[in-house]
């Protein structure tokens, strides 16, 4: 018995962590070949268009790729599976702070050819936040199998996200560092090891099936001076300044979309086109764009390219992501990252040329600032890149670079990319856990149906009659139609003075008419507020279509009892260990 309460409580947790972390490496390695697998077949044709038709129209198919591409995934998003749309990292956030965990199984299909799809067709988007989706459902799908609580089937799907981004990147302490800086707001210390021991497993599955793990060729990085570090410094504020303008980009060309009325299902085709037609001129900036930031890690990109691309970058992605696209934000952000990062060093030149600068040591740094002030994740940041290197140098400079980054994001703008699409929804994180808990509690969980109505020609004398029998007498009124008149509280009744004229009153007479009433699909936040701005002790229910037919009503009393079981229901959840749940039932526990 010992024995078993001992695996329980260490081994079986850290046994799952193990088996989510390599399912979630293995979804990154799949999804990184299905990716390789489409652009080979897109290169295909278009060598074929080239040789048959000439160079132009093998331009003009890639400047049309990305709208054919969006014309097909846009239905399957915004008639299928709507939480495909956009980065990932956001719906990962949303069901963890409100659906305890739970996301759909189909999404890892879906947003696996989604994302593949639009990346091989040159859409400006990532593939990082579409494999902390997909590593997220793996986590939770197993969570379910395996009967696991709210609490471990939170961490069962961080364990999944932090196993995917690890596998991406090659890189296990960055797959922590995200899951824990992004993902948990009130990580408990016990589950660390489990996030570990999944980044772990993801990188070792990752490594094991990738022949070149490198994603990046990055020279040796050195800091020659320490006045480099000012230079460093100005690249943070630049970053943080690029990275809101990119944040706005995404926030703000939704908008182009509904001005002119596309349909949702349209508007990731109408996005598409519009980035072919900026990838005609400059191919650069379409899809990922990893061999672009190689170029610019080796030093091979212009001065007056980096400008271009930079701007380039920010507007396709802009497009992309605010059309409804599925992708992640992480790749571009690298991408703008490291091009600012190579004007700074391309400045450093021409303001020093007598000193030797490498404009690619600072498009690495700028790569870690873009992602710090984007993400509001500093430590995520300069992990990432210090995992890429494995060169101790770049510590500094990466701080240096990306504090300023992220403070001049808090400063101008306040949220990062990912809290940006959450409060798009009404979901504010800043506000913690408990806010977006009573926004996942409605109405119709808590309200009572059983009617007993008082009608408004009921004589008082019925009412107060009524209100004796009653153990709760505070009675809706409805007139002859069965709609609702008014209430009438023992309240009222008490306030008034009985003798023969009053007897022969009606309860419209004395009932109040202003009625405040709730929908059954409104959560309890906006119930508490309702409650604490007034003195009520109950609330008319109606329909959503007919605000006057009443469908039940809501007592204060009872959605604080169900509220503070719903609190002391988790908190009795201790994390001590994820539990088998046959186990429990066998030994009789």
């Amino acid at each position: 018995m010992r024995i078993s309460r001992h695996f329980r409580d260490l081994f079986y947790p850290l046994i799952i962590a193990v088996f989510i972390g390599a399912l979630a490496g293995f979804g990154a390695v799949l999804f990184r070949w299905l990716i390789s697998f489409l652009i080979e077949n897109v290169e295909r044709t278009t060598v074929f268009l080239a040789d048959q038709s000439g160079d132009l129209t093998a331009r003009l198919w890639l400047l049309l790729l990305p709208a054919l591409a969006g014309l097909l995934i846009g239905p399957i998003i915004a008639f299928w599976a709507p939480e495909v749309r956009g980065t990932g990292v956001p719906e990962v956030m949303e069901a963890l702070s409100r659906w305890g965990g739970n996301i759909r199984h189909r999404v890892t299909l879906i947003k696996s050819f989604a994302t593949a799809t639009l990346i091989a067709s040159g859409a400006s988007v990532g593939r990082e936040g579409p494999i902390v989706q997909i590593g997220s459902s793996i986590g939770s799908t197993l969570s379910h199998l395996l009967r696991l609580d709210r609490n471990k089937r939170r961490i069962a799907v961080v364990c999944g996200a932090a196993g995917g981004i690890a596998a991406t990147f090659q890189a296990p302490m960055a797959g922590t560092l995200f899951a824990v800086e992004i993902l948990l707001f009130d990580l408990e210390t016990a589950f660390l090891s489990h996030i570990v021991i999944a980044s772990v497993t993801g990188t070792l599955v990752a490594r094991a099936c990738w022949d070149d793990p490198a994603i990046f060729n990055i020279p040796p990085f050195t800091l020659d001076h320490t006045g480099e570090l000012a230079i460093y410094l100005g690249l943070g504020i630049a970053a943080g300044l690029l990275g809101v303008l990119l944040m706005t980009a995404v926030a703000r060309l939704p908008g182009l979309f509904s001005r002119f009325k596309v349909p949702l299902w349209l508007t990731p085709a109408a996005g598409g086109l519009l980035v072919g037609i900026i990838g005609f001129f400059r191919p650069e900036v379409l899809g990922i764009g990893y061999e672009t930031i190689s170029d610019a890690l080796m030093g091979r990109t212009g001065l007056y390219l980096a400008c271009i691309l930079v701007l380039a970058k920010i507007l396709t992605t802009g497009l992309c992501i605010g059309s409804g696209m599925s992708g992640g934000v992480f790749a571009p952000a690298l991408f703008i990252g490291a091009m600012t990062g190579t004007i700074f060093g391309h400045l450093a030149q021409l303001i020093w040329p007598e000193t030797i600068f490498s404009s690619c040591h600072y498009a690495l740094i700028g790569m870690g600032a873009m992602i710090s002030g984007v993400t509001l994740a500093p430590i995520t940041a300069i992990m990432t890149i210090f995992e890429l290197t494995y060169n101790y140098e770049v510590i500094l400079p990466l701080m240096v670079a990306c504090i300023p980054s992220l403070l001049m994001v808090r400063i101008v703008h306040g949220y990062s990319i990912y809290e940006d699409a959450l409060l798009k929804r009404g979901i504010d994180l800043s506000r913690g856990h408990e806010v977006n808990r009573l926004r996942s509690m409605l109405v119709k969980s808590f309200m009572l149906r059983d009617l007993d109505p008082l009608w408004e020609d009921n004589l008082l004398s019925e009412a107060e009659e009524k209100m004796a029998k009653s153990s709760f007498p505070h009675f809706i009124v409805l007139n002859r139609e069965g709609r609702l008149a008014g209430v009438l509280t023992l309240r009222d009744m008490k306030a008034l003075r009985w003798d023969e004229e009053l007897e022969k009153k009606r309860v419209k007479d004395l009932m109040k008419k202003e009625v405040v009433t709730v929908r059954e699909e409104d959560s309890l936040e906006t119930i508490f507020h309702i409650f604490a701005q007034n003195e009520f002790s109950f609330l008319p229910v109606v329909e959503i279509e007919n605000p006057d037919r009443v469908i039940g009503y809501l007592k204060k009393s009872d959605i604080i009892s169900a509220y503070d079981q719903y609190i002391l229901k988790e908190r009795s959840l201790e994390p001590k260990g994820w539990g088998v749940p046959w186990i429990r039932r066998k030994s009789g526990r």
